[in-house]
Formats: structure tokens, sequence, C-alpha cells
């Protein structure tokens, strides 16, 4: 079965609250080439801001699941029932394999020819415009939040943490500070602290769970388990409960060939019961982040992608 039928069978399953147990996950046709860097587009003026504000956005992401691999599946009832009182994108799509050139894609509109995991470092950076420095710019505040990092900036793997799901430290703006670094790209342990109030949670958050607790090495049941204890805190924090905010679950790439991973929007600026077809990628979540917070876009990738504002309210 296709990574595209899979995902309408687990729509299906989650429209009539019966689910739907694919078998196991398809096999690989093989990566499609990454994509090259594109072009930055000439300067335009940025998209103007929705109407009603969103205030916070919190974006997490999982790993290598393809969409019908979770949404409806019995080992992610969590996930499942977030996906199902929230807004659904059925058709969102990764950008390549492996992992880091998609991370690079939400954050920066480009995989910056890079097609490999490598460190940060050398040709293994992205040195045109990232959405940190847009944030920046804009005046809205932003944090990296990776679990079992064990200090701010850590450059080297350990036995739970990956830096190739930080991309933040592949940007050169990021890194070139020590200080700056330090401030904005932290241990995940530092989120229920921010959380505690709307002040003090930034305007973006980016959150990458360990290697066990975003399915990578460990079982989607145990992925699903971490949502849920996680989750509702973020969704009955000040910033959501007294104000406009989003969260985004997505997943890095899946393993059908069609590249569609499951994409969740909850919270209260996402529109509830919603299930989209349209199809979207990891260049249209960015997209949407530039549009609501009027951003201009960094290049031809974000500049042209499918937004999806149709999710929100």
């Amino acid at each position: 079965m296709s990574g595209r039928a899979l995902a309408a069978c687990a729509l299906a399953g989650v429209l009539v609250l019966a689910g739907c147990v694919p078998g196991a996950a398809p096999t690989p046709t093989g990566a499609p080439a990454a994509t090259p860097a594109p072009t930055r587009p000439a300067p335009s003026t940025p998209p103007a801001a929705v109407a009603t504000a969103i205030q916070h956005i919190v974006v997490i992401v999982d790993e290598n699941k393809p969409a019908g691999s979770v949404i409806g599946d019995p080992q992610a009832p969590y996930l499942t029932s977030l996906a199902r009182t929230g807004a659904l994108a059925t058709a969102y799509s990764a950008i390549t394999h492996p992992s880091l050139p998609n991370y690079l894609a939400l954050t920066s509109g480009t995989t910056a020819g890079i097609t490999t995991d490598c460190p940060p470092g050398g040709s293994c950076l992205v040195t045109g415009p990232n959405l940190a420095e847009e944030l920046d710019r804009a005046g809205r505040s932003w944090r990296m939040y990776a679990e079992s990092m064990p200090s701010p900036c850590t450059t080297a793997n350990t036995s739970l943490y990956a830096v190739k799901h930080n991309p933040f430290l592949y940007f050169p703006s990021v890194t070139g500070s020590a200080s700056y670094c330090a401030a904005h790209d932290v241990p995940y342990s530092r989120f229920a602290g921010d959380l505690a109030s709307a002040a003090t949670l930034p305007a973006f958050s980016f959150i990458s769970p360990n290697l066990c607790d975003d399915m990578h090495d460990c079982s989607v049941a145990a992925g699903d388990a971490w949502l849920k204890a996680n989750v509702p805190a973020i969704l009955a924090s000040p910033a959501f409960t007294t104000q406009r905010s989003l969260l985004v679950v997505t997943f890095d790439e899946g393993d059908s060939s069609d590249n569609v991973v499951a994409c969740v929007l909850a919270g209260p600026a996402a529109r509830a019961h919603t299930v989209v077809g349209t199809p979207f990628t990891h260049y249209s979540l960015l997209r949407t982040i530039e549009e609501v917070w009027g951003l201009a876009s960094m290049t031809g990738a974000d500049d042209g992608a499918v937004g999806m504002k149709g999710m929100l309210r």
C-alpha cells in the first residue's frame, strides 16, 4: 500500500473514530535527491500579518514515520486524538532524506545542498537567511529546545541527543556569538520554566525530543507517550489559554515513496475538527509562519510554497 493510501486509510479511521491499523511500514523506494539551495529572490514587501495576531507558535518535530504509521495507529492514540480535535493535513510531505536537510528546510527555506546528516562546520552550514534572523528583525523572541542536550549549543552527539535535529546550530548567525547562542539554543529542561507564563514563553519555540522520545530509536508508542506527557501542559499554559497561540506537531521525514508525514495543528489558533487534503511541504509550514507574522520569505522555495492559513481560525 502506498504512503498516500495509508494516509487516506488512516484519515478515514480518524473521521469515524474507528482508526485504521496499517501494516508494516512501506519499504522505501529510494531517497529522492536533495533540493539544491534556491537562489534568494529579490527583496519584496513582506506579506501582511493576519488580522488577529498569533502570539506564540510551538513546533514539535518527531522522526522518521510516514503519516499512515501514526495517525489512526493503535500505538499513537494521543496524536490521533489531537489530529481529530485539531487540524490535520493529510498530504503534507517532507522535502527529502535524510533528517538534517528537512530540519534546515523548515527553518531556512533551503536544504543548502546538504544531503547528509553532517555535523555543523565547513560546508555543512547555511550561510543565507534563516528564521532566527527574521524573527530577530521583526522583534519576536525565539528559542530552540533540544531534549537531552547536555548544555546550550552542544555540537557533539550523545546517546540520546543528535545535533542533526538542532538546525539552528547550522546557522553561523546563531553560533557566531557564544552568548547569543547560549540564550537561544537550550536544553529542553528549560522549557517548563519558560512555559509558566505568556511573558516568558518565546514567540517561537522549536522542540526536538530526544532520540527515544521522537520515535527515532524507540517505538511509536514511546513517542506518543511523550506527547501525551508534554503536550497537555503546553495547551493548558497561559500562552494557550489566554492568548491566540498555535501548536504544530510534525515529522522530519517518512519512509514511503511520497514522503508524506503527519502534520497536526492544535491550540486556540488552529481550526478545530478540520481535515485538509491540500498538498503541503515543510516549506508550507515555514511560509505560514512568515505570513502570520509578516516576515519576508527567505528563498524561492518558501516564497512559492502554498501556505496553510486555511487550517487556522
